[in-house]
């Protein structure tokens, strides 16, 4: 079997037959989920805004164009 480390907790764990690979156990698993989950991970970068209007010819009431 193929030793590793838990990338948590730091604790040996095998990869073969291990349901909650890479992680050691369970805990492990959904700790590092919640802490995804909650945003405390940052991937270094850019920061990126996203503009989320409409441009203006898909603003309107209908699909008619004034005239």
């Amino acid at each position: 079997m193929v030793g590793m480390t838990c990338p948590l907790c730091r604790q040996p764990s095998t990869w073969e037959g291990n349901p909650w690979r890479p992680f050691c156990s369970e805990r492990c698993q959904v700790t590092d989920l919640g802490t995804w989950a909650a945003e405390r991970y940052r991937i270094p970068g850019h920061t990126f805004t996203m503009d989320t209007s409409l441009p203006d010819s898909l603003e309107g009431d209908d699909d008619t164009e004034a005239q």
